[in-house]
């Protein structure tokens, strides 16, 4: 049995699937069990390969209660937390970044400045196994009952300081709107709120905030068929990567190098105002390198990768 922790949220498994499906080629007979928080289970179904799910939020308790597995793999951190926890199920081998706090120096050094993406590429790559890290591509859910060809804004995100201000999310709300969109607002049960905020300014109906409304297998759903995308740096922007979606990405604190779309992909377009030491800001609300971003750089964004699409369709007609 092959156990992979990755007890994180919905952007860290979208960034993980290279290395998932590399791991699930170099062991095709073993089960792959996933430690990853149950919530995310209608999106490991997406993924593909993956035969079990153990539910693990965090790491404050095992990842894995059974027998030692024959191979742990660290796709969560760079330890040491993360490699004890794995090492507490007694495997018989591990793949992690070298980490002397916990004691492991069989692995490649982390690197801080690097693409989450191809960050669990290159661990894998280390031990011999080779990750594309273009197999983002997750499978199309069944359909379902929510429509087709929507605009998908997504105003929130667990971290305040990588949300862009709600007032420009109705400014552009109603901008989209005015062009034709039809325009649904996305979100957690926790941002319920914020996306009725963001409804109610826009002149948006109530029935336009699905905040709270769709599990993650219906949101997979949504963007699947959605006419574009519009988020902060969260994990419906990941989403839209995963099925070619158009999407404009509005990124701050962290750069688009980081956890951006491929930038080889021009459907996809990330938003970047950061200079300077971006790292250590302590304030409250959106991050000055959100705040920056004007309306009309996002709807310029917008127009961008709509002409991408309406050229890809023209050369496929």
């Amino acid at each position: 049995m092959i156990l992979v922790l990755r007890a994180l949220g919905v952007g860290d498994l979208i960034t993980a699937v290279p290395a998932l499906r590399a791991l699930r080629a170099a062991y095709p007979g073993r089960e792959l069990v996933l430690a990853a928080p149950a919530g995310l289970a209608p999106l490991v179904d997406l993924v593909g390969g993956v035969d079990r799910l153990v539910d693990t939020a965090g790491l404050d308790r095992p990842a894995w209660p059974g027998a030692a597995p024959e191979v742990a793999v660290n796709l969560h951190g760079r330890g040491p937390r993360s490699h004890r926890l794995l090492a507490a199920a007694r495997p018989g081998r591990l793949l992690a970044f070298a980490n002397s706090a916990a004691g492991f120096a069989d692995g490649p050094p982390w690197a801080a400045d690097e693409h989450e993406v191809d960050r669990w590429c290159r661990l894998l790559s280390w031990y011999g196994i080779p990750a594309d890290r273009t197999d983002l591509a997750l499978r199309r859910p069944a359909p379902g009952r929510l429509p087709a060809g929507v605009t998908v804004l997504h105003p929130g995100s667990k971290i305040p300081a990588k949300r862009w201000p709600a007032e420009r999310f109705a400014a552009l709300a109603r901008a989209l709107t005015d062009r034709g969109h039809r325009v649904l607002l996305t979100g957690s049960t926790d941002e319920r709120a914020l996306a009725a905020r963001v409804a109610d300014a826009a002149g948006l109906p109530p029935s336009a905030v699905l905040a709270g409304r769709t599990d993650l297998g219906a949101l997979a759903a949504l963007v699947a068929d959605a006419r574009l995308v519009v988020s902060g740096d969260t994990g419906v922007a990941h989403l839209a990567t995963a099925y070619g979606i158009a999407s404009v990405v509005l990124f701050g604190p962290v750069p688009p190098a980081h956890w951006g779309p491929p930038p080889d992909r021009p459907r996809h377009r990330a938003l970047w105002a950061g200079e300077g030491d971006w790292r250590w800001w302590d304030g409250v609300g959106s991050h000055p390198t959100l705040a920056a971003l004007r309306l009309d750089e996002v709807l310029a964004a917008v127009d961008e990768v709509e002409r991408v699409v309406r050229v890809s369709g023209a050369i496929a007609a």
